[in-house]
């Protein structure tokens, strides 16, 4: 038994679950608006106020629309990946913002230069770490299909494959549902350069994110019509994960009001989340009934919404280059 090679082995392990705990605790201490903890400093206020133009295709099959609802809701949400990338809050639009890249993407322990990542670092994955640091450039997967690695033909399921590797393999996290690794695929295929609009960019607001949240709830519906509950809890998750991208923004004493009336939405949601995973057949109509109770609360945060850090003067300040 070769005692001295388990113990440099042990010892390794331990030295990179100790680096893993130090670089996320880092991430987890840091900026009051998540993003920014994986933005550089000088790029933060920028990266913080706009997103990439999504080049999206509409679907003319509405089956196909379901999906794609139900993919792009998944991508917008940490429990799809699970594991240490949950844990730090990353999605996969941390990196592929509005399904485009993330030129400015910069996590301790995992990029390089800006825009980069590890695919294969031990800080997220037990299955593809291999103890190298060799950051890569991170595609935008609206790109020209020649420029991306995987084909997206649906009749090879390479994409869906490809997916499903990244998910339990490179992040070590739970195996998606059918139905949610068909939609991530779907979403994927719908991106493509002729669906990109003239505007690069389009500024982040509290519209942004409430479209969001509105738009998982209703795959989260697509979902439970599919009988598929654990898409639907990703759904709810995902609409979640909106409302708490809002909340950090309105994090000021003088805006505790409407931050409680978010907050009260959210923990509705919480309770819907927890009525689909029971089998309440009345989930869905719960859902219907929040999102017609959505201007209650909504509406007094976009009155106020100039005393946000969803105002640019106001995320400026905060953070400063």
């Amino acid at each position: 038994m070769d005692r001295g090679g388990q113990a440099r082995r042990f010892l390794t392990g331990a030295l990179l679950a100790a680096a893993c705990a130090s670089a996320l605790a880092a991430v987890a201490t840091q900026a009051p608006l998540r993003a920014a903890r994986w933005l550089p400093s000088e790029r933060q206020a920028r990266g913080l106020a706009q997103l990439p133009s999504e080049c999206l295709t509409p679907a003319e099959d509405p089956r196909i629309a379901r999906r794609i609802a139900i993919g792009r809701a998944a991508f917008r949400t940490p429990l799809l990946l699970g594991g240490q990338a949950a844990r730090a809050g990353l999605s996969c639009d941390s990196c592929h913002r509005n399904g485009r890249g993330n030129p400015d993407f910069s996590f301790p322990g995992l990029s390089g230069a800006p825009g980069t990542a590890d695919v294969t670092s031990s800080l997220m994955s037990s299955h593809r770490g291999d103890g190298v640091d060799n950051p890569t450039a991170i595609p935008d997967l609206a790109g020209p299909a020649s420029q991306l690695k995987v084909s997206r033909e649906r009749n090879t399921h390479a994409l869906e494959n490809f997916v499903r590797g990244l998910i339990v393999e490179e992040f070590d996290g739970p195996p998606p549902s059918a139905l949610t690794l068909d939609g991530i695929a779907e979403y994927v295929r719908a991106l493509s350069p002729q669906a990109c609009p003239a505007t690069q960019a389009q500024p982040i607001g509290l519209a942004t994110y409430l479209s969001d949240a509105r738009a998982a709830l209703q795959a989260a519906q697509y979902a439970l019509d599919a009988r598929d509950p654990a898409t639907a809890r990703l759904m709810l998750s995902s609409a979640r994960t909106a409302l708490g991208m809002i909340d950090e923004r309105y994090a000021v004493p003088s805006l505790s009001r409407e931050r409680q009336g978010l907050r009260d939405a959210d923990l509705e949601l919480a309770a819907i989340q927890s009525a689909a995973d029971a089998g309440d057949p009345n989930a869905a109509s719960r859902i219907a009934a929040w999102l017609a109770r959505m201007p209650r609360w909504s509406e007094p945060l976009r009155a106020r919404e100039s005393d946000s850090l969803f105002d640019q003067d106001r995320l400026a300040a905060a953070f400063p280059d």
